[in-house]
């Protein structure tokens, strides 16, 4: 578990338990894992349990994410953003800190306590863009947030 307190965002502590991010244009480009994600998930794995939500496009989740410590969950082709959204329910939204990019992740994203928006090689949808929390550049920086939470609480704190 990860406590967090933000001052101005919520009166109480966070206490999250669930980690959940889209596999591509997140944590992959063109299929492949982005270099260093692996041993941050591993690290993040430690606090938080990490959940892995894909339509898995190019067919290399699985391959990919062997020796990381995730529950895998491949998705549907269609009603995906319904589907994540479902999922972050299914978790407990007040528990969930959710990274993606697309607009299947609208609803992830908009759904948990904290959402994180990239803006990598693919882009962002503006539509993910505007129900997020918080907007990286890369997933190491975004990763880096959550093993650092005190980043979380300065960028979020009123």
């Amino acid at each position: 578990m990860l406590s967090i307190l933000i001052p101005g965002f919520r009166e109480d502590e966070l206490h999250l338990q669930h980690l959940m991010v889209d596999f591509n244009g997140t944590l992959a480009i063109d299929g492949k894992l982005i270099a260093g994600v692996k041993e941050k998930l591993n690290l993040i794995s430690e606090k938080l349990q990490v959940h892995i939500v894909t339509g898995n496009s190019f067919g290399t989740a699985e391959k990919e994410l062997e020796g990381i410590s995730c529950t895998l969950k491949l998705l549907s082709a269609h009603n995906q953003n319904i589907e994540k959204g479902k999922y972050v329910e299914m978790l407990g939204k007040e528990s969930v800190i959710s990274i993606g990019n697309g607009s299947k992740d609208r609803e992830m994203v908009q759904r948990s306590v904290i959402g994180i928006i990239l803006i990598q090689k693919e882009g962002a949808s503006v539509e993910a863009l505007m129900v997020s929390n918080i907007a990286c550049t890369n997933i190491l920086d975004a990763l880096d947030l959550i093993d650092n939470p005190k980043r979380i609480s300065a960028t979020l704190r009123s």
